[in-house]
C-alpha cells in the first residue's frame, strides 16, 4: 500500500466558528505558573486538536496575544476558550463546586498511573500542569481530587510540560471517546 501525504486542503479543518460550535471533550486544562511562552502556545494547539472545553492560565502564565505564544499556537488562541486567573486554587475551588474533578499531573505519593486511570462517563475533568522547574504547587496537589502520574521508564523521569499535556490529553480523549 502506498501512502501519500495529504494536502492542507484535504484535512477538513474546522473554521473558527465551526470549532466554537462543536461539541467539546469534557476536559479543561489548568496551567499553573508556566513560564515558557512556547509551551503555552503548544498547549493551545493540543487543546484545539482535541476540542478541549477551556484553558485556565494561572499565576505567572502569560496570556494571548503574544507573538511567542502565537508562534507555536498557530491560531489556536482564536478557537480555544481561555481565561486568566491569578490564583490556581480559586479556579480549582470554582470548578469543584461545578462538579468538575481536578486531576493534578504530577509525580506524587499514591498517584494513579495514567494508564490505570479510567474516566467516568459523563464527568468533566480538569487537568493541572505545573511549572517547568517546580511542577504543580504542593498546595494545588493537596487540594486536587486525584493525582495522575505519567509512567516513565528512562533515566530522566520528567517530560516537557507541552509533551505531558499532549500525552495526558490524548490518553483521556481516547478513553472518553470509547465510552
Amino acid at each position: 500500500m502506498e501512502h501519500r501525504k495529504l494536502k492542507n486542503s484535504e484535512l477538513e479543518r474546522k473554521s473558527v466558528e465551526e470549532f466554537k460550535n462543536s461539541a467539546k471533550t469534557p476536559l479543561i486544562i489548568i496551567l499553573d505558573n508556566i513560564r515558557s511562552l512556547n509551551n503555552i502556545g503548544s498547549v493551545f494547539r493540543t487543546a484545539d486538536a482535541f476540542l478541549i472545553e477551556k484553558i485556565y492560565l494561572c499565576g505567572i502564565t502569560a496570556t494571548p496575544p503574544h507573538k511567542d505564544i502565537h508562534k507555536t499556537a498557530l491560531g489556536a488562541t482564536e478557537t480555544v476558550t481561555w481565561e486568566y486567573a491569578e490564583n490556581t486554587l480559586d479556579v480549582m475551588k470554582k470548578l469543584q463546586q461545578e462538579n468538575v474533578e481536578i486531576l493534578a499531573i504530577e509525580q506524587a505519593e499514591n498517584a494513579t498511573m495514567l494508564d490505570d486511570f479510567s474516566p467516568e462517563t459523563g464527568k468533566t475533568y480538569a487537568v493541572v500542569f505545573g511549572n517547568e522547574v517546580k511542577g504543580v504547587q504542593q498546595e494545588v496537589v493537596s487540594k486536587s481530587d486525584r493525582v495522575i502520574e505519567i509512567p516513565q521508564f528512562g533515566s530522566k523521569h520528567s517530560l516537557n510540560i507541552s509533551v505531558s499535556t499532549g500525552v495526558v490529553v490524548w490518553d483521556l480523549f481516547a478513553k472518553i471517546k470509547q465510552q
